[in-house]
């Protein structure tokens, strides 16, 4: 349970982000207690560490399958344990972590060692909280907004920075208020999750009998001759997608050449998160070729696929594109499949490929040991059960209807889990800058937490870090 007393007494700083921090703490530039060591790598055989936002530093073979050599590790900074990793290209947007282990991190980051008694988790935490956020990108230099251009906070102006320090068991006493309170919090988001598979297994089953057996409870059946699809409605064919749709694979990347005409992408997460690709989403922004748009711009009735992931449960994950969107992309790591009019509706292929059996198809399909991947080929032989396009239309409706209660549920329960961690952002902010006073919290048998509970807080999808060594988060 959170406390929502304050310090009896502050002293003013000259900080707008921290403009006040209790009279008994000490303002310190960060030179006075952290210095910046250099010490590189001979042989690249340390553990390679990577960063990501919710998970701080990891070992890169945990959450990538590219294996690097220990030869292209050759001069990449080494870091100890309770040292901290400062991405300076995303200083301002969290990306400050204290490392739990030795290894390496890219050239490009800072590493700082501590010169004090200073607990290193309540400085990670400090240096993740929204005002320490606000000031390291104000005082980052460089080209961009300071959220996604490319800003760098370079040692000196962080050196001189001046930050606000309790006592030594103060910063204790933050520590392990905070990890009890991370302890609620995590258990909250596991059942919301726990709601959300509940709810989402709800909608498959509806969406799964609809686009297999149809309406009518009393449709004559046929066997399909597929083994995985079972029985259809007399009426229906079974069909190969390539019969269908015409299927086109991207290679458009993110970068932006001169030579090339401005696009806003339609990316992977785009695509994995949302069921509609619409003109009002953020989409990125970069370059593609004249016939590249020609092929892969979004139009009404397209439906786009991941083809490739890490785990075979994230192949096939389809959303559909409702209107036309000029100057909107398809990217790489995607499939587009573009409907024929008088035989498929986009809207029905989009469910009939979001079924469970039609996953499980792509799931036997999907070939790798350490990446999964659908070929041009897979998808085109991917089988569906097709009724008449008067049917297609009335099942969509059905769907749409049937599923509304449960997609509010789900939207509900993924707005609560914001709504959690912006608490538990504001929370972090106000007691490591002193705005709330936890001297007095003692814990109870409640607020004990296992690592296992606290990773909870970082398996949502959004993981901003590196994707691959070497790279600055940009």
């Amino acid at each position: 349970m959170a406390v929502e007393s304050t310090y009896p007494n502050y002293q003013p700083t000259r900080s707008r982000w921290v403009p006040r921090v209790p009279e008994h703490w000490s303002l310190l530039r960060a030179k006075n207690f952290l210095r910046e060591i250099d010490d590189r790598s001979k042989t690249g055989e340390e553990t390679l560490l990577s960063m990501r936002m919710q998970r701080g530093l990891v070992p890169h073979n945990d959450v990538s399958v590219k294996r690097i050599a220990p030869e292209n590790l050759i001069g990449y900074k080494k870091v100890q344990p309770n040292e901290l990793v400062l991405n300076r290209m995303q200083a301002g947007n969290a990306m400050f972590f204290r490392s739990r282990q030795s290894g390496l991190v890219s050239p490009d980051y800072a590493v700082f060692r501590l010169l004090r008694d200073d607990n290193p988790e309540y400085l990670g935490h400090l240096f993740r909280s929204w005002p320490m956020r606000g000031l390291f990108r104000s005082e980052s230099k460089g080209l961009g907004t300071g959220t996604s251009g490319f800003l760098r906070l370079y040692s000196d102006r962080f050196a001189s920075l001046e930050i606000p320090l309790p006592p030594r068991p103060e910063q204790d006493q933050i520590v392990a208020y905070l990890r009890a309170q991370d302890a609620h919090i995590a258990r909250y988001i596991l059942a919301k999750r726990e709601l959300i598979k509940l709810l989402t297994e709800q909608k498959l089953t509806i969406i799964d009998h609809a686009v297999t057996r149809g309406l009518d409870p009393n449709v004559r059946l046929k066997p399909s001759g597929i083994q995985w699809l079972g029985e259809v409605p007399e009426h229906w064919e079974v069909a190969s997608i390539k019969h269908i749709a015409d299927v086109r694979f991207s290679g458009v990347d993110k970068h932006s050449n001169d030579d090339e005409t401005p696009v806003r992408l339609c990316n992977y997460t785009d695509v994995y998160k949302n069921e509609r690709i619409t003109a009002d989403m953020d989409l990125m922004r970069a370059t593609a070729t004249a016939a590249e748009i020609a092929r892969l711009t979004l139009k009404a009735g397209d439906v786009i696929l991941t083809k490739d992931s890490e785990t075979p449960d994230d192949i096939g994950v389809p959303a559909w594109v409702p209107e036309d969107l000029p100057g909107v992309v398809c990217a790489y790591h995607l499939g587009l499949l573009r409907p024929v009019p008088q035989r498929v509706l986009g809207e029905f292929l989009f469910r009939s490929i979001g079924s469970t059996r039609t996953a499980q198809q792509f799931h036997v399909l999907a070939t790798g040991v350490t990446r999964f991947a659908l070929g041009k080929h897979d998808v085109k032989n991917a089988i569906i059960a097709l009724p008449p396009v008067e049917e297609q239309q009335a099942i969509c409706r059905w769907i749409v209807e049937e599923c509304q209660p449960l997609d509010e549920a789900i939207a509900r329960a993924e707005e609560e889990i914001q709504l959690i961690r912006e608490y538990r952002d504001r929370l972090i902010a106000d007691v490591v800058t002193g705005q709330i006073d936890v001297r007095g919290w003692r814990p109870g048998p409640d607020d004990v937490v296992s690592d296992e509970e606290l990773a909870a807080l970082g398996d949502d999808e959004a993981d901003l870090g590196e994707d691959e060594p070497g790279d600055d988060g940009e």
